[in-house]
């Protein structure tokens, strides 16, 4: 019996940090292209991602990355994408599906469709998975395995497009979702953005104390603050561009944050026990839930003790 034909004849991915570098070695497991075309400007990273034989071809040219492609990922921070797409929208083979992986869709929508040529089926699209880590090392297989994928396809999308990109991240092993691209910019922004700003602003604090020297908060770090650490360690560039893309959706929950949080700080200053007892009780149930959704595993360390993740990883937990 011949072997299944791939679902696409040849991919592009523009950027290979973790998503992009993730894709490529999913790509490859999966057998889901004939050809792995990767693409990056930088020239020590496009060499990385060569030594570790990520792609079948390497460009450092997007022009000439995308030529042929029939599946092309915009795989860089969302500031980027709309020159990106101004330089290889003349160069996209008509019935190509173009899609990206960034954490906004509003602004990824109206920076990137009005350099898609006719033809092309632009569908852009959220992998919400990911780790501290960058660059093309940081990368493996299994990154979207059991990790939902939005999409988010404009008015009049082709259905066998939206299906094909469908079945890709299914493949990839996404669990996928559609829905308005505002609505996922303001879903993200309480699920993902929020507590990354929160993050970094609990880590800046903690780094600007003068009570507390910073050798004493690294020593004394407990899971709390060591938690936060991981977020605040994220790629500058990626949650630069997210804050600026999507700064409306971000500052309205800002705003819901900082009065609840005004109502937390009453609270304690006039000992409501019953408050605060009520309200950590609601968000350990929170907790819970996102376990049983399989979005966490309830394990110690918060699940990130890297031998039981992985003990439980291999059991197919």
């Amino acid at each position: 019996m011949a072997d299944k034909e791939p679902l696409f004849a040849r991919v592009a991915l523009i950027g290979i940090g973790l998503i992009g570098s993730s894709l490529a070695r999913a790509i490859r497991s999966k057998g889901l292209a004939g050809e792995i075309v990767v693409q990056t400007r930088r020239a020590e990273t496009l060499r990385r991602a060569e030594e570790l034989g990520l792609g079948d071809r390497y460009e450092a040219d997007a022009t000439e990355a995308v030529k042929g492609a029939d599946l092309v990922v915009l795989s860089i921070p969302v500031g980027a994408c709309g020159a990106v797409a101004a330089e290889i929208g003349p160069h996209l083979q008509k019935g190509a599906i173009l899609t990206d992986v960034g954490s906004t869709k509003g602004t990824v929508v109206s920076d990137v469709a009005p350099y898609v040529p006719e033809g092309v089926h632009f569908i852009p699209g959220h992998p919400i998975a990911g780790t501290e880590h960058s660059g093309p090392d940081a990368g493996f297989a299994s990154l979207f395995e059991g990790r939902w994928t939005i999409l988010t396809p404009p008015p009049g999308a082709d259905p066998a497009a939206i299906t094909k990109l469908t079945e890709f991240w299914t493949a990839c092993g996404s669990k996928v979702d559609t829905m308005d691209p505002d609505h996922h910019d303001r879903v993200l922004a309480i699920v993902s953005h929020l507590p990354h700003i929160i993050a970094y602003n609990i880590v800046g604090t903690a780094d600007d104390l003068e009570a507390v020297s910073k050798s004493e908060v690294i020593k004394y770090s407990a899971s709390g603050f060591r938690d936060f650490t991981r977020l605040a360690a994220s790629d500058p560039t990626m949650w630069r561009d997210v804050c600026l893309s999507n700064r409306d959706a971000i500052l309205e929950m800002l705003g819901r944050f900082s009065e609840d949080l005004a109502s937390l700080q009453r609270a304690i200053r006039w000992g409501d026990g019953d408050k605060l007892f009520d309200m950590f009780t609601r968000t350990r149930a929170v907790r819970r839930s996102i376990i049983e959704a399989g979005q966490e595993v309830d394990a110690p360390d918060f699940g990130r003790h890297p031998e039981i993740a992985r003990i439980k990883a291999e059991d197919g937990d």
